[in-house]
């Protein structure tokens, strides 16, 4: 995968600083401080540089780079396409090129020219690996298999293909082929991204405790993964551990209040331990994130139900069961809550209904 780097500033340069020094020396600095991590330093030689030689071709692809590390991509790029009919290494410099495009998040522009690198070097399989994962990203999936389906075979030891490989058939809907893959691969590197696909995808396919293994392993390897806590709260709320899932929830909502998930969680955990006010704090800023949520839209009415307020509870999983008529537990819930409202015929009506999606359900 390519990273990102933070911006970095520009440092203007004295006038008599070009003048003390020749240009290879300038060139020698430059590299140096390139290597060195000083971008601002290396940008401001670089950019001499070209002042004295505007067709340099070295300065011109090095502080392309620099530029791609510092975030300014369309000036990378455009340097780039400025050397690229004078160099000899093509390849390379496609290749900076798609990666200026990538890490700008312009995923078309870079795929468009992973794709010509591709068409030049079929063989290269580095290349095809970049392709493959950009069209992951992009979710063209089925050019992503079509790419890595036919070096799977042979490059049984080669984790990285199969770590893109296992992605890729998770993502086609395949997660009983594209999962061992990919844990194979969290086992043999310690890859927390790894271990995130992997526990991700047990938790969303029903695998709750293999689920839980592999993310909070993921966890611990980078706390900074996207989404990880989230990921974590649910696994452990899903294996019966609601303490464990208040805890990274709750570690969620530090960073960010305004996440639709956490509060959700937090909310539903609340409500069933009773703790109805807190709960409700959350369950309402949850809708108010997303006021079309039903799991949202149904938490709240359950609160509504255990709090006394009957008749709201009933508008609310009605209008529920209007929009989504197969989901099984509104219907249940209804069914109690009329006979509560003493409305037996509304309530014999729901129960019947609730034992037909029961039946469906289990067939």
């Amino acid at each position: 995968m390519l990273t990102f780097a933070c911006a970095l500033l520009l440092v203007p340069m004295p006038v008599a600083y070009a003048q003390e020094l020749s240009v290879d020396q300038l060139f020698t600095n430059a590299v140096h401080e390139q290597q060195s991590g000083d971008a601002a330093a290396a940008i401001r030689d670089y950019r001499e540089l070209l002042r004295l030689h505007p067709d340099m071709v070295e300065a011109q692809v090095n502080l392309g780079a620099v530029l791609v590390d510092s975030g300014q991509y369309d000036e990378a790029i455009a340097l780039y396409k400025a050397a690229l009919p004078s160099v000899s290494n093509k390849k390379a410099v496609l290749m900076n090129i798609a990666r200026a495009y990538y890490e700008k998040r312009d995923l078309t522009k870079a795929r468009e020219q992973l794709v010509q690198v591709h068409q030049m070097y079929p063989e290269d399989q580095d290349v095809t690996m970049r392709l493959a994962s950009v069209d992951l990203e992009a979710h063209a999936v089925a050019d992503a298999i079509a790419l890595l389906q036919p070096l799977d075979s042979a490059n049984a030891q080669n984790l990285n293909l199969q770590y893109l490989y296992g992605w890729a058939l998770i993502a086609s809907g395949r997660p009983d082929e594209g999962t061992p893959r990919v844990e194979r691969v969290a086992r043999t590197t310690n890859r927390a991204d790894a271990y995130l696909l992997a526990g991700s995808t047990y938790l969303q396919y029903g695998h709750p405790f293999e689920a839980r293994d592999d993310l909070e392993t993921a966890l611990k390897l980078d706390p900074h993964l996207p989404n990880i806590y989230n990921l974590v709260g649910e696994a452990r709320e899903t294996t019966e551990d609601d303490r464990g899932a208040e805890v990274a929830f709750r570690e969620v909502l530090k960073a960010n209040p305004d996440d639709f998930e956490a509060n959700l969680h937090l909310g539903t955990i609340l409500y069933k331990r009773r703790e109805l006010q807190d709960s409700k704090l959350y369950l309402d800023h949850a809708l108010k994130l997303k006021p079309d949520d039903l799991n949202a839209q149904y938490q709240s009415a359950m609160l509504k139900s255990v709090s006394g307020e009957y008749d709201a509870a009933v508008r609310e999983l009605e209008e529920i069961s209007r929009k989504a008529p197969d989901w099984l537990q509104p219907h249940v819930e209804l069914a109690k809550l009329y006979y509560q409202l003493h409305r037996p015929q509304d309530g014999l009506r729901e129960r019947e209904l609730a034992n037909k999606l029961a039946a469906q359900q289990q067939k």
